[in-house]
């Protein structure tokens, strides 16, 4: 039977708000899963399911006034319809009356019709419902947001772990505004083209990763002055520890790869030059010094690119790196990552040497300042002051924000780890 759930006690509250429904029916919702927000004149807050179990019907719509009493939804308990009901998913908010979503395209072989002229809009128009629900944000400054036009989802928050503040809203505002035509470079949007006059196409909706990940990209491209220092480091001796050391771990499962080894060394790199390890603040007038370690790590997966966080690299082992490493590789693939997986970097290491390349440029992936790119090893011969000798060379690419760093600094870093790298011993220093 289906279970009434009703607004609990709220204190002295009455006749609040419905500022943001969280679910909808046919989710699955685990006991203080949050169910609605709620705001008066005084506070907001969110209020908890007292249970396990399937959504069935909604009993109420954005902004609708309820009190201590007040019927929500009905609910079918956990054991009578919970196993036959989907997954619940972080719902988006919902308006009332809700539309039913148009199917998204299918690829296939279309002739594309030309395109409306494009529309101006404001630069805090858009809205994605999905990453604005994940977002870390209270009901009020939520519905602030909404009432301007601004996407969560495309923020970094000041707060207490990540938390956005009104003041955060309003700062996006002001340098979204601020930013003239064309992306802030000034320049005319790109044109719109008919492709299919050249013959026939195909039409391939871009994945969400691809989506954001090209936001993001853009954003940090077109406002971060980027220079790019490369270098060389020698291996070999590395190689050769590395790969007994996977022979010794081989029946334990464990692999260790070269990538462990490179994030030692950053660290290391990173306490030899504090600033690579810091974050200009939204005004960009101070320098934020960080006094943790933490790598990010650029995984390629079917949807596209995702950058999980490994913490506190300076307090673990490499074996500890190796399994950490994998455990989240596998995540990232199975599209398990959660936002709090993906935040609070030091630094960034893009690694392409198990695919190809000699050299490439990365993009810093802010607010962190510098980014490592890793291309593939290769044997050369190296003068040694008597003779030639083959040495295993790894390629690097240390791509920084030149308003942080400038190119003196950039070299004696990328210096710095090169000479980590080719003496595993100084990993113990």
């Amino acid at each position: 039977m289906s279970k009434e759930i009703l607004v609990p006690n709220i204190g002295d509250f009455s006749e609040v708000e419905v500022i943001e429904i969280l679910v909808s029916p046919g989710d699955s919702v685990q006991a203080e899963d949050s169910l609605i927000s709620v705001e008066s004149d005084k506070a907001s807050m969110e209020i908890p399911a007292p249970e396990a179990g399937v959504v069935k019907e909604l009993k109420i719509a954005l902004g609708d006034k309820v009190s201590e009493g007040s019927l929500i939804l009905l609910l079918d308990p956990a054991g009578e319809a919970a196993e036959a009901a989907p997954a619940k998913s972080e719902a988006a908010p919902q308006a009332e009356p809700k539309a039913k979503a148009a199917p998204a395209p299918t690829p296939a072989h279309v002739a594309a019709k030309p395109a409306p002229a494009p529309v101006k809009q404001s630069p805090t128009a858009k809205i994605d419902e999905v990453s604005f629900s994940k977002a870390y944000a209270s009901p009020a400054v939520r519905k602030f947001a909404r009432e301007l036009g601004v996407d969560l989802g495309q923020m970094d928050g000041s707060g207490r772990k990540g938390r956005i503040t009104k003041e955060d809203v309003q700062n996006f505002v002001k340098r979204a505004l601020s930013q003239p035509a064309g992306g802030g470079l000034g320049v005319a949007p790109m044109p719109e083209i008919d492709f299919s006059q050249w013959g026939e196409i195909e039409i391939k909706p871009l994945s969400k990763i691809n989506k954001l990940t090209g936001q993001f990209l853009h954003r940090n491209w077109v406002t971060i002055p980027h220079v790019t220092q490369f270098d060389e480091a020698d291996i070999t001796d590395m190689e050769t520890f590395r790969k007994q050391l996977a022979g010794d771990y081989k029946d334990k499962g464990i692999r260790i790869t070269p990538l462990v080894f490179m994030m030692k060394a950053v660290v290391s790199a990173l306490k030899e030059f504090p600033r690579f390890n810091s974050s200009l603040d939204a005004t960009g007038e101070n320098l934020i010094l960080k006094n943790y370690y933490n790598v990010g790590i650029a995984v390629d997966t079917p949807d596209g690119l995702v950058v999980p966080v490994v913490q506190n690299v300076d307090r673990k082992s490499i074996v500890d790196l190796a399994v950490e490493l994998g455990e989240i590789s596998i995540k990232a693939r199975d599209k398990k990552l959660k936002p709090s997986d993906m935040q609070g970097g030091s630094i960034t290491i893009s690694s392409l040497g198990g695919i190809g390349g000699t050299k490439f440029t990365p993009i810093v992936n802010a607010p962190e300042v510098a980014i490592l790119g890793v291309s593939r090893s290769k044997m050369h011969p190296v003068w040694n002051g008597s003779e030639f000798e083959p040495r295993l060379m790894l390629p690097l690419s240390l791509s920084y924000d030149h308003r942080v760093i400038d190119g003196a600094d950039g070299a004696r870093f990328t210096t710095f780890l090169s000479r980590v790298l080719s003496d595993t011993r100084r990993l113990l220093l």
